[in-house]
């Protein structure tokens, strides 16, 4: 098993001791303690994530607890399916179970939604990305869900890409006035002792909602754009326009996008299609842990 992140790390705990508090009480009252043997079932299809945070759970309430993946992250699960085998101390293994199966249910849920959209444009050289839409605390075992799905990360977070939207361009006056400031930022000394990296590393993309808009950004030198909430019929037209005037500019379409019309959106020729609905409103997959003896 994977070494986690420290932020993962410190989520499990706070999810254990969310639901532990002072102790299970009903294990604690009900049982005698007795080294048993279980498994983690799957009760629905889909595909895998979240193991690691899982195994965490069971072994930060007993480390004694010992457990047995069968399968992978990004591997097909169908109902029946033995997820991970399990032997501990009865009490222990049952104090862990809802914490382990939330991360299990809610991340393989993420993942398959995830695979659900990438099959659905599959036919296209289109990519699905997800968003900064994300469960707070999350994000990180989130996008690795997606990734486990089959899709690919847009940025982390504010810190490790620009993405000049509606509201900067506002209030810097025009797209050419936003990005140019931002050129100037990122090679200065400033930029480069707070985030300890170059500003040549550091991609710049900018939301447009019109022919002007693009023309504007494309002509200021941007490489890649989002194209927000657009008809098809519009994004065909703005698809158009932005590869007349650069041929290499990188396209992306988000907003109000579905299963039902991801692959019409991704059939015009945009290069990813970014999906909130991946990380906020993925259902959850079904799992049970039963124990055997």
């Amino acid at each position: 098993m994977k070494r986690l992140n420290p932020s993962v790390l410190s989520l499990v705990r706070s999810a254990l001791d969310e639901d532990i508090g002072r102790g299970d009480v009903t294990s604690l009252a009900a049982l005698e303690p007795d080294l048993v043997k279980g498994v983690i079932v799957a009760k629905s299809e889909g595909v895998l994530s979240g193991l690691a945070p899982a195994v965490i759970s069971f072994q930060k309430v007993d480390s004694a607890n010992k457990l047995t993946p069968l399968l992978n992250d990004g591997d097909l699960f169908r109902p029946g399916d033995t997820i991970i085998e399990l032997e501990g101390l009865n009490q222990t293994l049952l104090t862990a179970e809802r914490t382990a199966l939330n991360f299990l249910a809610h991340l393989s849920g993420v993942a398959t939604l995830t695979r659900r959209y990438v099959d659905e444009v599959s036919a296209t050289d289109c990519r699905i990305l997800d968003t900064r839409k994300t469960t707070p605390g999350f994000r990180l075992l989130e996008k690795e869900a997606v990734r486990h799905g089959g899709g690919e990360n847009h940025r982390f977070g504010l810190y490790d890409m620009v993405l000049i939207k509606d509201n900067h361009i506002a209030a810097a006056g025009s797209i050419s006035a936003a990005v140019d400031r931002t050129r100037d930022w990122l090679a200065s000394a400033d930029y480069r002792i707070q985030f300890d990296r170059q500003g040549d590393d550091v991609a710049i993309e900018v939301e447009i909602k019109s022919a002007e808009e693009l023309t504007e950004a494309i002509k200021a030198g941007v490489k890649r754009l989002l194209l927000d909430n657009q008809s098809l019929d519009s994004l065909r037209e703005l698809i158009r326009l932005a590869r007349r005037l650069n041929p290499d500019v990188k396209l992306e379409a988000s907003g109000n996008v579905t299963l039902d019309n991801v692959a019409a959106v991704a059939a015009t020729g945009v290069d990813y299609v970014s999906v909130g609905a991946l990380t906020h409103s993925a259902p959850a997959s079904d799992f049970s842990m039963k124990l055997l003896s």
